[in-house]
């Protein structure tokens, strides 16, 4: 009973951390790219964004929740998980424990960026370009800025690789080191674009 309740927990770690969560993750790099375009761009594409309907739903239930559900069990892999780096140096042991490095790097930095955009919305500021300007300017938020990006975005994309596995797609040495390649350049790619959206803000 213990084992399938945890196989299902896995399974279901899995996928919240691809559906919605990962996806959520692409939304997000895509508006925040629009920065790159100039203030009034980006403020048109987050006032979109905050005018969709049932927004709060979305958030609670298609984001929060299984960011949270993900979070908190990833968490526990994360300090219950067998490291074999170093008694193995092959690069899936190297790749399984940069995953839950970059997973509690990851926690940290949205967790904070919740604090530092959403929270204080709550409280009444507005989340547009010069909200973000503001919090970048500081030489230390912006290197922790892309530091938690790039983090984040290694998290989901080394998490499609094991994704991909985990729900048999990519059963064969072939297919998954094929996996491999696609999931580093989705990696690279959405890193590209984190990267030059935090930078516009500066």
């Amino acid at each position: 009973m213990a084992q399938n309740r945890e196989f299902f927990y896995r399974r279901l770690h899995s996928l919240l951390g691809v559906i919605p969560v990962g996806l959520f993750l692409v939304q997000h790099l895509v508006v925040n790219h629009f920065a790159t375009r100039g203030p009034e761009a980006f403020n048109r594409a987050a006032h979109f964004m905050e005018n969709l309907p049932f927004r709060y739903f979305l958030e609670i239930f298609v984001i929060f929740l299984p960011l949270l559900f993900h979070a908190i069990y990833g968490l526990y892999i994360a300090f219950t998980a067998q490291n074999n780096v170093s008694r193995y140096s092959y690069f899936r042991n190297w790749m399984f424990m940069l995953q839950r490095l970059s997973g509690v790097i990851t926690l940290i930095f949205v967790t904070w960026h919740v604090w530092e955009t959403r929270v204080q919305a709550a409280f009444g500021a507005k989340v547009n370009y010069d909200m973000m300007a503001n919090i970048v300017d500081n030489p230390f938020m912006l290197a922790f800025y892309i530091v938690g990006i790039v983090s984040t975005v290694f998290h989901f994309a080394n998490g499609l690789w094991s994704f991909f596995v985990s729900w048999g797609i990519t059963v064969t040495p072939r297919s998954q080191q094929i996996s491999t390649y696609v999931t580093m350049g989705i990696f690279v790619a959405l890193s590209i674009v984190g990267i030059r959206a935090i930078l516009a803000f500066v």
